[in-house]
């Protein structure tokens, strides 16, 4: 493998995932991973561009922000590409009305925008909010629809929490899409166009960018 610096010729920023990361999420706050405080206060004291990209949907942008500040980290809310501020755009530029199911602690990002006479369904980690009475209506309001949209915040499988391996929205979202014959929308990773709008706001190209941060090297 290249040394370091010649790794880093040519790269202009970096790109953060956040949990499973940066921090494994759990009760208490979640905890750190060995090394990633360090290395992020390594990056953001280089000459790169550092942006955080989550697919965290069961948490506001500032919930989170908070959370990982009080396990050390350096970041602020305007560094966090995160899923439902964009859905909010498209939901909004296409004058789309939601049924949420969604996670309650990520509801007050959606809180501009109408859900009345849903013509659409916007589905994320809703954690114990995945009932049965909650996916029937969304799948209701999608099947009364002759063109009916679903977006989805992600589509991740499972994640990690300090108690073990948890169900993502994925499954979920592949539930809807069968049960009613379309095709989700993913507003997130691994989306092109949610990494196009992070590498746009640092301002840099998709070949200037670090696909891979070796926590180890940069602790040295």
């Amino acid at each position: 493998m290249a040394p370091w610096g010649e790794r880093l010729a040519g790269v202009r920023g970096v790109l953060l995932d956040i949990s499973g990361v940066l921090y494994d999420s759990g009760a208490g706050g979640g905890t750190a991973i060995a090394g990633s405080v360090e290395a992020v206060a390594r990056l953001k004291g280089s000459r790169l561009k550092v942006r955080f990209c989550t697919n965290e949907s069961q948490k506001s942008r500032a919930e989170l922000v908070g959370q990982l500040r009080r396990l050390g980290f350096d970041i602020s809310e305007g560094e966090v590409t995160a899923p439902a501020p964009a859905a909010c755009q498209i939901l909004k530029e296409r004058g789309l009305r939601p049924y949420l199911l969604i996670h309650d602690g990520v509801r007050s990002e959606f809180d501009q925008i109408d859900t009345s006479n849903p013509n659409c369904v916007v589905i994320a980690d809703a954690g114990e909010s995945f009932s049965y009475q909650n996916m029937n209506n969304a799948f209701q309001v999608l099947m009364e629809l002759e063109n009916p949209v679903l977006i989805s915040l992600g589509k991740g499988r499972y994640y990690k929490e300090t108690s073990g391996l948890m169900l993502d929205v994925g499954p979920y979202m592949k539930a809807l899409e069968y049960a009613c014959g379309i095709k989700a929308e993913v507003v997130g990773k691994p989306s092109p166009e949610f990494f196009k709008s992070a590498l746009q706001a640092i301002g840099v190209e998709a070949h200037q960018i670090l696909p891979d941060v070796p926590w180890g090297e940069l602790q040295h």
